[in-house]
């Protein structure tokens, strides 16, 4: 029997995740618990054969975004993303990594020197490489735990046919604390199963089968701080490392993105803390904070900022930007390398990008 919950306000309000279909609008359901969301995703190995390295022994944690560069420039360099080494093989010349393939992959058959590098520094080399598939598997089912269920899905669990239980196109969206909105991800579910849910008499889990792109572990920490609230203390991203600082600029870019801004009149002056500027989100995200405070959005690329610069994001031309510490942003940030290995300042390239949108820049 499935029990009858009406999905108000009151639910909704008592809910972090919230199941909408995309279509009608109606709600599927809503839940405070969801077992599935954060996993790591599916990974590849490459074994890198005559592995020379440029300097110190690679291994752990090699780098969100590491490039591999075919020697000869034939072809375009590729993306491995959070890449992790494994170390060489004992006895051999060969090193591991894993690590996350971009949606093309590298080119099949390639039998090449490679050169590899991280966006800050040359990694190292290798007279060819393998790559090797992980073997297929099912992806696990996201349970909704403790979810009240509107009528549509009361209706559709009832018939139980496989039309029915195909719930086509929907948003999983996700409210911090407060019941603001959070974060959101786009899914194609289909009901697997159903039971009763020991988190209330009138509520069920529901599994579904759906192809969802996992928040990796790493970001769960980040995800957690957020859960309160945004920040209300700017450099709250300082303790956290490389990637995470990803993660968390990708919060604040969806943030940024739903907010309307009121723009600040011009003449405005601004001030960047540039202290913990070593790496490239730490560069935006303490952008974003002098320009709108703590987790304030002003842009997490070159494109971005010049569009973030044309207003509604909280800026009016002309305006003046006093960046504390910038010898931090300079020293970790202006010999970076671009996919193909061409090294660029970036610090150079974002001043260049903020005088032409009429920030007047000085330096402590």
């Amino acid at each position: 029997m499935i029990p009858t919950v009406h999905v108000d306000r009151e639910h909704r309000g008592q809910g972090r995740y919230t199941l909408t279909d995309t279509e009608s609008g109606h709600v599927w359901g809503v839940c405070a618990e969801v077992e599935g969301l954060f996993r790591e995703p599916r990974r590849g190995t490459y074994e890198l054969f005559g592995w020379v390295p440029d300097e110190a022994e690679v291994r752990g944690w090699v780098g969100s975004r590491v490039w591999m560069v075919p020697e000869d420039r034939t072809l375009d360099a590729w993306l491995l993303e959070d890449a992790e080494s494994l170390g060489q093989y004992p006895g051999t010349d060969g090193l591991v990594l894993t690590g996350v393939d971009d949606y093309e992959g590298p080119p099949e058959g390639h039998r090449a020197p490679v050169r590899l590098h991280d966006g800050y520094r040359w990694l190292g080399s290798c007279r060819e490489f393998a790559r090797v598939l992980p073997p297929e598997e099912a992806s696990p089912p996201l349970v909704l735990l403790g979810l009240a269920p509107g009528d549509p899905l009361r209706r559709a669990l009832t018939t139980g046919t496989r039309r029915a239980l195909d719930l086509g196109e929907a948003w999983l969206e996700i409210r911090d604390d407060r019941g603001e909105p959070f974060t959101d991800r786009l899914l194609r579910p289909k009901v697997r199963t159903w039971r009763p849910s020991s988190r209330g008499t009138d509520l069920i889990d529901l599994e579904l089968d759906t192809e969802l792109a996992p928040v990796p572990g790493y970001a769960q920490p980040v995800w957690e701080r957020w859960f309160a609230g945004p920040p209300h203390t700017p450099g709250a991203w300082a303790g956290f490392e490389t990637r995470q600082r990803g993660a968390w600029l990708d919060l604040v870019r969806e943030r940024g993105c739903r907010l309307k801004h009121q723009d600040r009149p011009a003449g405005h002056a601004y001030e960047l803390d540039g202290r913990h500027i070593t790496d490239e989100p730490g560069l935006y995200l303490a952008l974003g904070e002098a320009v709108n405070g703590p987790g304030g959005y002003f842009g997490g690329c070159l494109d971005a900022l010049v569009d973030c610069l044309r207003g509604n994001f909280g800026y009016t031309a002309p305006a003046t930007l006093l960046w504390r510490d910038a010898a931090t942003a300079r020293e970790h940030l202006s010999r970076l390398l671009a996919p193909e290995g061409e090294q660029y300042d970036l610090v150079a390239l974002v001043l260049e990008v903020l005088t032409e949108g009429g920030m007047h820049v000085t330096f402590t």
